[in-house]
């Protein structure tokens, strides 16, 4: 019976699995796409005896708040604002943002941030990165590189493609970089006193923050390296340290993030959302090419949205007809992609998820009963909509936090600070296959 159990590989730092749990029901089988994992977390997501969960790391965390005089940051993405209300028996896709703050702060954290801010700041810098490919000849169709699954997965099975990713770092990974360098100047802090700690819906953001290349701030600062991100925690590990401390979700007072690294615009909270990526990187990418802020009324890409797997839009800007596509689930990322490679389909960027539905169903989401599956996932997106709809600035360069921190500190996009901090590499990763596909 065990060929019936998925194989999480030796050492995994972000799926566990307790094999007196198991039940051999075959469900991570069938969630799993790969033979190799990516760390993505959908079998956790779909175990029902919970043999499969993440690897908890919020103990440590815990440990460090109550033993040491560390300086504790924690940021929070998007995708976890709509689904942590639901563990508390709150509504499906509930916008809970100022409990979730109000919570953290009482667990013991020195500071909340937000990573929508480095979602604005990471499409400055991959709509920066686009346009000047596609003025200079260069490699297209560019690729997000957002999600690490699916970076992890092209380096494996499609390595060939690793010159498409872009090089612009994910938001966290951005996030964390900032916390180091810029914040920890402003604030007068010691970086080396700093524990960053990222909220997210995702496993694989576990694996992410392991990569070896993402230790830029120590580098930067001349100090010992160390990771960027210390600790990554997913929404239901956040709320179990919630339950622990006995915690009354519900009836705390909403509170809001810090103020430096602690606002985002619209164009930043859709990128829990499958399309949401796309979206912001056009609403800037038109800035970038035009001059000119696109007008209120043609503000949304409703060509981009939805949960159609594959998704094509031609945008045309100044005279330019910019060819994308938007993919998530990494089944129909792996037919895009031979598409691609047969030369049937041409495009100028591709947006990649690697969770149905996008971040607001990562693998460290609030777990959702199949028959309510594809409503608890439209709710929870729409809810991210609807906040960038509320919301006074909707463009990720229009964040006047974002003018300020080019200003005072990584002077312009894809300049030599901003590329040295927000800025990676990606490689040939078939290696780890070793023949087993």
């Amino acid at each position: 019976m065990a060929e019936l159990v998925v194989d999480l590989g030796e050492n995994n730092p972000s799926v566990e699995r307790d094999d007196s749990k198991c039940v051999y029901c075959g469900m991570c089988k069938k969630t799993c796409k790969v033979p190799v994992c990516i760390n993505c977390g959908q079998c956790a997501n779909f175990c029902p005896p919970e043999a499969i969960r993440e690897k908890k790391d919020f103990d440590k965390v815990k440990e460090i708040i109550k033993n040491t005089d560390k300086i504790v940051v924690f940021s929070t993405a998007p995708a976890v604002r709509v689904a942590l209300g639901e563990e508390f028996e709150g509504k499906d896709g509930e916008y809970v943002e100022g409990k979730m703050v109000s919570a953290i702060r009482k667990l013991g954290a020195d500071y909340v941030l937000d990573v929508t801010f480095a979602a604005d700041l990471t499409i400055v810098e991959e709509a920066s990165e686009l346009v000047n490919r596609i003025k200079n000849n260069g490699v297209l169709p560019q690729f997000t590189s957002c999600c690490p699954s699916w970076v992890k997965f092209v380096e494996m099975y499609y390595p060939e493609f690793t010159k498409n990713l872009s090089t612009a770092k994910s938001p966290i990974s951005m996030q964390s970089a900032m916390i180091k360098t810029y914040f920890a100047k402003v604030k007068n802090i010691n970086p080396e006193n700093i524990i960053s700690v990222v909220v997210a819906p995702c496993t694989s953001k576990k694996y992410e923050v392991k990569r070896e290349e993402l230790s830029d701030a120590s580098k930067f600062n001349g100090l010992k390296q160390c990771q960027d991100t210390d600790y990554s925690i997913t929404t239901r590990e956040l709320a179990e340290w919630i339950r622990e401390e006995n915690i009354d979700f519900y009836s705390l007072k909403e509170s809001k993030f810090d103020d430096l690294l602690g606002k985002g615009t619209g164009a930043g909270v859709i990128f829990g959302n499958t399309g949401g990526v796309m979206e912001a990187a056009l609403r800037t990418s038109y800035y970038y090419i035009t001059g000119k802020n696109l007008p209120d009324d043609k503000i949304e890409f409703h060509a981009v949205r939805g949960m159609e797997a594959i998704k094509e839009a031609s945008i045309e800007i100044n005279g330019l007809e910019v060819n994308v596509a938007i993919v998530h689930g990494i089944d129909n990322a792996r037919t895009l992609l031979e598409k691609i490679k047969a030369g049937e389909v041409t495009y100028h960027f591709v947006e990649v998820m690697n969770c149905v539905g996008g971040c607001i169903s990562g693998g460290g989401q609030p777990k959702i009963t199949l028959l309510k599956l594809d409503e608890t996932r439209l709710k929870r997106i729409d809810s991210l909509y609807s906040e960038d709809e509320r919301l006074t600035k909707r463009l990720s360069h229009e964040n006047p936090e974002i003018k300020e921190i080019y200003e005072k500190f990584l002077g312009e996009p894809l300049g030599e600070i901003s590329e040295q901090l927000l800025h990676t590499e990606y490689f040939d990763k078939s290696d780890l296959l070793k023949g087993r596909i």
